[in-house]
C-alpha cells in the first residue's frame, strides 16, 4: 500500500493511492490532497484487518442492474409477488434512483427520493411498501459485500399506516347481498361470515363446501396476473391454509346457491364467470359497484367485508389467538400451534354468528316462521333487505323437507332414494330433533 503524487498538465498535484485487496488484486483512487489520501489509506487497512473491507470496485454496478439480478435469484418468489416487486420497481424506485450505482445511493439521496414519493401524492402505505422493497435490496448488496452498510436509515419509513377501514353492519351487509346480482349473493356472505379473502372466494369448488359440518376449506387462491392470465396457487401464507365454521344460516344461503349457480360436478366452481370458467374479479368487483352504489355504500370496499367479520366474530368473544387462526393470520408455527385447539371454538364462533343474524332479523320482523316470508315475497309487500334473507332461509327450509317428505313416502313404498340430485343438494345433515324441521314437515307431509 503506497501513496504516489503526481503532476497534472496543468501543473497541479495529485495523490495516487495504489493498494491490494485480500486477493492481493491492486487497485487505485486518487485525491487532491495528501491528507485525504492518508486518511483513506489508514481506513482501507483498518477495514481489512477487521474482515470489514468491501471493494469499491464491486459497487460501480447501477441500480436497475442489480435489482434486476435481486430479482432473478429470487427463485421461492410467487409470481404475483414477483409481478408487485417488478411494478414497484418501475413506478417508484428505478424512475429516479435507477441511475445512480449501488455504491453512490446515499443516506441523503434516499431521503430526497422518500420525500419525492409523497410530493407525487401516492400513499403512505405505498410509499411504506417502495421504501421496504429498496432497503431489502440494498441489505443483499451488504451482504453481498458491493457496499458497506444499507443507506435505507429513516426510522419508521417502512411502516404502512393504513387508515381504519369502515366496518358494515348486518343490516348492511345483508342489504348489499340483496341488491348483488343474486349470483354473487353468496361470495358477499361469504366474505364476511367467512372471513374469506377474494382470491380465496373465487377458487372454491363445491368440494371445499362442507354443509353437513357447516364449513368451507382454503386450500387455494386464484390470482390474476399482469398479462391477465389466471393462476390457482396456494394461498397467501400457510397459516391461510384453514377449516372456517359457518354460521348455520349459511348452509341454506350456500345450498340454494350451489343449486343454482355453482359447476356441476363435485370439483365444479363456487363461482364461475357469466359463459363458464373462473370468476373474474373485475366481474365480480363491477357487481360489487353497482350493490354499493344501490345501498349507498360507496365508501366500503370489498375486503371491508372481511373486516367486518372479523369484528363481529370478536363480538361473540373469540380470542386474539382464535380470530388469527380464523381469519389466517397466524405464521405457519402459530397456526399449526393453535389449530386443533381453536376448531371446537371456531364452530362456537360461526354458531354465535348465527345469532347475532337471528337477533338482528327478530328485531324486525320477529320470529322466523315457515313459509310466511314466502308469501310476503309472493305478495310484493315492501320488505327489506333481512326480510328477503329470511325468506331464502323459509324457502330452503320449504325445499328440504319436501323433499324429506319425498324420501319418507319413497321408503314407504320400497324405492331407492339415493340418486336423488336435489337432496344431495339441499341435505344440511341437521338431525330431526330441530323443532324447525319437525314444524315443517307438519306444513308440508299432508
Amino acid at each position: 500500500m503506497s501513496i504516489h503524487t503526481r503532476r497534472l498538465s496543468n501543473g497541479r498535484i495529485i495523490y495516487d493511492v495504489r493498494l491490494r485487496d485480500p486477493l492481493g488484486r491492486q487497485y487505485k483512487r486518487t485525491f487532491r490532497t495528501k491528507k485525504d489520501a492518508e486518511d483513506f489509506a489508514a481506513l482501507e487497512r483498518s477495514e481489512q484487518r477487521q474482515g470489514t473491507w468491501v471493494d469499491p470496485r464491486s459497487g460501480k454496478v447501477g441500480l436497475a442492474a442489480y435489482s434486476s439480478t435481486w430479482l432473478k435469484s429470487r427463485v421461492n418468489l410467487r409470481i404475483r409477488t414477483r409481478e408487485l416487486y417488478e411494478g414497484q420497481l418501475r413506478r417508484y424506485v428505478l424512475p429516479s434512483l435507477g441511475k445512480f450505482e449501488i455504491s453512490e445511493i446515499s443516506s441523503a439521496v434516499v431521503r430526497s427520493w422518500y420525500a419525492g414519493l409523497f410530493d407525487k401524492g401516492l400513499h403512505q402505505s405505498t410509499c411504506a411498501k417502495s421504501y421496504r422493497l429498496l432497503r431489502t435490496i440494498l441489505n443483499t448488496a451488504v451482504e453481498d459485500g458491493s457496499i458497506s452498510k444499507n443507506p435505507c436509515t429513516i426510522k419508521g419509513a417502512g411502516v404502512a399506516h393504513n387508515p381504519e377501514r369502515p366496518i358494515a353492519t348486518i343490516e348492511q351487509v345483508f342489504a348489499l347481498a340483496e341488491a348483488v346480482k343474486p349470483r354473487f349473493r353468496a361470495a358477499i356472505l361469504l366474505a364476511t361470515f367467512g372471513g374469506l379473502r377474494v382470491g380465496e372466494l373465487l377458487a372454491l369448488t363445491k368440494e371445499r363446501i362442507d354443509l353437513n359440518n357447516r364449513a368451507v376449506v382454503i386450500v387455494e387462491q386464484l390470482q390474476e396476473l399482469a398479462n391477465g392470465g389466471l393462476l390457482f396457487g396456494p394461498p397467501k401464507s400457510e397459516a391461510s391454509r384453514r377449516v372456517v365454521s359457518l354460521p348455520e344460516f349459511m348452509v341454506d344461503e350456500l345450498a340454494v346457491h350451489i343449486a343454482r349457480y355453482a359447476e356441476p360436478g363435485p370439483e365444479g366452481r363456487l363461482f364461475r364467470g357469466a359463459e363458464g370458467g373462473p370468476l373474474r374479479r373485475a366481474v365480480l368487483q363491477r357487481a360489487w359497484n353497482d350493490a354499493r352504489t344501490k345501498v349507498g355504500l360507496q365508501h366500503l370496499h370489498f375486503h371491508d367485508l372481511r373486516h367486518t367479520g372479523n369484528t363481529l366474530a370478536a363480538a361473540t368473544g373469540a380470542s386474539t389467538k382464535e380470530l388469527m387462526a380464523r381469519m389466517g393470520h397466524a405464521s405457519a408455527d402459530a397456526a399449526l400451534r393453535y389449530q386443533h385447539a381453536t376448531r371446537d371454538r371456531d364452530i362456537t364462533i360461526a354458531t354465535r354468528l348465527d345469532r347475532l343474524v337471528e337477533d338482528a332479523i327478530q328485531e324486525r320482523s320477529g320470529p322466523l316462521g315457515a313459509g310466511a316470508e314466502e308469501a310476503q315475497v309472493r305478495q310484493g309487500s315492501n320488505i327489506t333487505s333481512l326480510d328477503a334473507h329470511r325468506a331464502v332461509r323459509a324457502d330452503a327450509m320449504a325445499h328440504r323437507m319436501r323433499h324429506e317428505c319425498a324420501m319418507d313416502e319413497g321408503a314407504d313404498d320400497g324405492e331407492d332414494s339415493e340418486g336423488n340430485a336435489d337432496q344431495e343438494e339441499f341435505e344440511s345433515g341437521r338431525g330431526e330433533s330441530n323443532s324447525r324441521s319437525q314444524l315443517g314437515k307438519l306444513m308440508f307431509c299432508r
